[in-house]
């Protein structure tokens, strides 16, 4: 009986690690392709000499939490950002979820420039602020993106390692939505992106 369950013990111990690893290497694969986005997008703020300046929390799958998703109807509204300049924005519902043993919730945004355009047709928009806005992470906030096809049985999967910094975190001259207050997190959300290690670039206005 003893070796049963050492056996069991052993199993589930590797399974958990196996797990663990596979997550690891999941999220690594994605910081991978998310560093090369930089060298091929048009407006990137970021060089190929600036990539081994970005930085990331350890993965970490305490921070991929299954949200309920609550959809909203609201009017379009202008949402500020850093530049000075405006952007329009709707309301698209709100996720809740748990996050270090408390209830939190988010809104998610939909860009409607960008509705517009195929590509991002799905595409959704989730600015937020936490605790470790200004030490670890940027100042200004952090972004997540989802697309209209992870929202499954008005649930998603909220994944807190893919979080990422606006350009404004980077370089000046860029025009990054302000996180409204409804999306700050009373909580430290130590996962994701971490503050860019060099000094602010100089950029035109994009």
């Amino acid at each position: 009986m003893k070796v049963t369950i050492c056996t069991l013990s052993f199993v589930l111990a590797a399974a958990t690690f196996l797990q663990a690893q596979s997550f690891s290497e999941q999220t690594n694969q994605h910081r991978k392709k998310y560093k090369e986005e930089f060298l091929h997008s048009e407006n990137s703020p970021l060089k190929e000499a600036d990539i081994p300046f970005l930085q990331f929390y350890a993965p970490d799958s305490t921070f991929r939490v299954e949200a309920k998703f609550e959809k909203s109807k609201s009017k379009s509204f202008e949402m500020p950002t850093y530049s000075g300049i405006n952007k329009t924005y709707v309301k698209y519902g709100t996720l809740k979820f748990k996050l270090n043993g408390k209830r939190q919730t988010l809104t998610v945004y939909r860009n409607l420039s960008l509705q517009a355009l195929a590509k991002y047709k799905d595409y959704l928009f989730i600015p937020f602020k936490d605790k470790t806005n200004g030490t670890d992470t940027y100042g200004g906030g952090r972004y997540l993106d989802l697309r209209t096809t992870d929202l499954k049985d008005n649930t998603c999967i909220l994944d807190f390692n893919k979080a990422y910094n606006p350009y404004c975190a980077y370089s000046t001259g860029y025009n990054c939505p302000i996180p409204p207050e409804s999306n700050h997190l009373a909580i430290a959300v130590s996962a994701g992106e971490k503050n860019f290690a060099k000094q602010h670039q100089q950029a035109r206005l994009k």
